[in-house]
């Protein structure tokens, strides 16, 4: 499983020009999932985002998780984070789980994290999204297990 965090001042999500999803300061995160993710895999990712310190203290360090500052997340799927660009131009999703196989366990990555006392809006799964949203910092980072 992947994850691509980023820091926001706030974010949204639409699909077919309908808000489905919108936050306030807080993490956008997009998950990839690949076959052979586990649910222990998601658990980890999911308290390691939760309790990543990337926010600012009072003096201006990176102290604080989106826990500390009582922010939210915005969970977007995003199979391309399993792509593989390593030969020629065109990337490879071989690794890429099955819709059968991700949707279950993007959905489960979501309950963990609300699980960790965050409020969390998602995407819809599978749907063409456009997504917006105001970089902190800018501040991203990506995570495996």
């Amino acid at each position: 499983m992947k994850l691509l965090i980023q820091r926001v001042k706030k974010a949204s999500v639409n699909v077919n020009n309908d808000t489905v999803g919108k936050i306030e300061q807080g993490l956008l995160i997009f998950v990839g999932v690949c076959k052979e993710d586990t649910k222990e895999q998601a658990d980890f990712l999911a308290r390691k985002a939760a309790n990543l310190r990337i926010f600012e203290d009072e003096n201006g360090k990176m102290n604080l998780s989106v826990k500390d500052i009582k922010g939210e997340a915005l969970v977007i799927s995003q199979f391309t984070l399993a792509g593989d660009c390593t030969r020629g131009n065109r990337p490879g999703f071989d690794k890429a789980a099955h819709p059968d196989i991700a949707k279950p366990m993007y959905e489960y990555f979501s309950e963990q994290l609300r699980n960790e006392n965050i409020k969390v809006e998602n995407g819809i799964f599978q749907a063409d999204m456009q997504v917006s949203l105001i970089n902190d910092g800018p501040v991203t980072f990506i995570l495996e297990k």
